[in-house]
């Protein structure tokens, strides 16, 4: 095999690798418990069940926190926090699982990282509230 061909095909091979390894644009993205730091309070990301990610902002970028409480504190105070392109995903507080965290309920009386007390749910549950409810609540407690 010639070295021009050898150097191609090595080029196509890093480009390849270089787009497998890129963020995706959309969508929560992979945290690294115990080491990913919330930008609100500072805690590490360490409960999977009450994480929290905001992807939103001129550049799109992802920002991760370690309570809902936590996110929509720091959101309240960015220039584009209301922007309705911004993705918010929340980890269900039963399973992990990402959830777009205004399709889903809230209930209250939880154990959260920061002590908000709101866990997110896919599932309807008796006394559930949602996102824009518990966001106006928790608002109103970060006066």
């Amino acid at each position: 095999m010639s070295t021009f061909v050898r150097t191609f095909l090595l080029g196509i091979a890093l480009l390849f690798l270089a787009a497998c390894s890129r963020t995706p644009e959309t969508g929560p993205v992979e945290v690294k418990w115990d080491r990913d730091i919330c930008a609100h309070c500072g805690m590490a990301l360490s409960d999977r069940h009450y994480a929290v990610e905001v992807r939103g902002g001129p550049k799109k970028q992802v920002v991760k926190f370690d309570d809902i409480g936590c996110a929509v504190s720091w959101l309240k105070k960015q220039s584009w926090g209301n922007d309705a392109n911004m993705e918010i995903w929340v980890a269900d507080f039963r399973t992990g699982k990402w959830l777009d965290a205004r399709a889903v309920r809230y209930v209250t009386g939880k154990r959260t990282p920061m002590g908000f007390g709101y866990g997110a749910t896919s599932e309807g549950d008796f006394g559930s509230i949602s996102f824009d409810e518990a966001r106006k609540q928790l608002l109103a407690k970060d006066k």
